[in-house]
């Protein structure tokens, strides 16, 4: 058993010229954070009378298709996607990256191809004939088919008033905001994941994830 503890500093661009924030923000559950807890703290919007647009992260009730994930973020405008390769009992990379500026689906698609590309640089560092490097080439595989299921959440800008909305998606499990001004090099990034929480396979609290399964094989 590995402990998991999920989190990738996103570095971007700022946005726009309105004064930023220069602590860093974490979207997502802490460690050991329970689930029930996190989804009730991230109910709130920070400062919520500001009408003015702040990152979010979206975050999904599974790990879908890019055509499955794209009404959840065709109402706002999406920066970054996180994508994770949802082996059994497996633990694998949370993989963020930058959206292009394109119709979601297609944006999400070529996010996809970007984290394939990713984990698989990854195999070829890696040490020849280990569990590590067998399970990044099986990542960057499961992740070249475009119909991958493997977003599990995204980093959006929207304004407060479109959060409730956004929320009453279908896919969508949570939308939590960051305060007004937080700049994209400022955020965290640890999404709750689609099998983490009461009657889902990992549990009810953010922490030990099981990473006992066999190593998928590529292809």
């Amino acid at each position: 058993m590995t402990a998991w503890v999920a989190g990738r500093q996103a570095i971007g661009p700022d946005d726009g010229g309105a004064p930023v924030s220069t602590d860093v923000v974490r979207l997502g559950p802490e460690p050991g954070e329970d689930v029930t807890a996190y989804l009730a703290r991230a109910a709130a919007v920070p400062d919520p009378a500001d009408p003015s647009e702040r990152l979010a992260l979206v975050q999904l009730d599974a790990s879908l298709t890019p055509e499955a994930a794209a009404p959840a973020v065709g109402r706002t405008v999406a920066l970054r996607a996180v994508v994770r390769v949802p082996f059994p009992r497996v633990q694998t990379a949370l993989r963020d990256v930058d959206l292009q500026p394109a119709p979601p689906v297609a944006a999400l698609r070529a996010a996809l191809t970007t984290a394939s590309a990713q984990a698989r640089q990854d195999a070829v560092a890696g040490v020849p004939g280990t569990r590590r490097t067998a399970l990044a080439a099986a990542e960057a595989a499961a992740l070249a088919r475009p119909d991958c299921a493997c977003l599990v959440a995204a980093v959006v800008r929207l304004a407060p008033a479109d959060v409730p909305g956004v929320r009453a998606l279908p896919g969508v499990r949570a939308v939590q905001v960051a305060p007004p001004g937080t700049a994209r090099s400022r955020l965290a990034l640890s999404p709750l994941l689609p099998d983490q929480g009461p009657g889902r396979p990992d549990g009810p609290v953010v922490g030990p994830v099981p990473d006992d399964g066999p190593v998928p094989a590529g292809g």
